[in-house]
């Protein structure tokens, strides 16, 4: 039975996926994530979201705050976002798509824009670049949880440049394939080995999706 590494632990659903597809899996959380507290205005107009976690973030520590228009990274994002009564005037599938947009569609507005510690470096260096006025707010911390696992995998499957870097502190991959959510992901898992694919989307279960295939062909 073909065997994969999930470096996210993985819902029900999601990992029904897998099993579904006769693979065994074995998951863990690679990073962990740590909401911040932070103060903001109550009356925000333009908010910048890349991830679901600054979302969350912002909705555990300022439940009075009002945003009126949010741009965000990734389909999930928008629908949490949704899901909170948020209005979401655009969603791309990666941060410099939408810092491309910000620039040529909302030049002269002022953004709020929620991420973590550790985030990429394409929005914020496009927004300065052509003078866009932001405020960062880092909402949320994360951290690599490193460990240590004495096996091989056929793929394991990444979510994150975080995530990347934590595995390979403790392991390697010889044979495998490392499957990615995006090309930032995927170049992150270049620097370490050759064999790597990237999901058709930046979801989680494209990325199951795209291990499942791989696996069964």
């Amino acid at each position: 039975m073909k065997s994969v590494l999930s470096t996210k632990k993985l819902s029900l659903s999601q990992r029904e996926l897998l099993l579904n597809a006769s693979v065994s899996l074995v998951e863990y959380n690679a990073i962990k994530i740590q909401f911040e507290v932070f103060e903001i205005p109550p009356k925000i107009k333009n908010a910048i979201f890349t991830s679901q976690n600054g979302v969350h973030s912002f909705f555990e520590n300022n439940r009075s705050s009002e945003i009126k228009n949010c741009f965000c990274v990734g389909e999930k994002t928008k629908l949490l976002l949704e899901k909170n009564g948020l209005k979401v005037i655009k969603m791309t599938e990666y941060a410099a798509d939408l810092a491309s947009y910000l620039v040529e569609n909302h030049k002269d507005d002022t953004f709020h824009f929620f991420c973590g510690n550790i985030r990429s470096e394409e929005i914020p260096s496009k927004l300065k670049e052509n003078n866009v006025s932001f405020q960062e707010i880092v909402a949320y911390k994360t951290t690599l949880n490193p460990i240590k696992i004495n096996r091989q995998f056929n793929a394991v499957l990444f979510f994150s440049p975080s995530g990347v870097r934590s595995f390979f502190l403790e392991n390697k991959l010889t044979n495998g394939t490392a499957v990615c959510i995006g090309t930032t992901t995927a170049s992150e898992a270049r620097k370490f080995m050759e064999n790597v694919v990237i999901s058709n989307t930046t979801t989680v279960e494209s990325v199951i999706a795209k291990a499942a295939k791989l696996l069964i062909t």
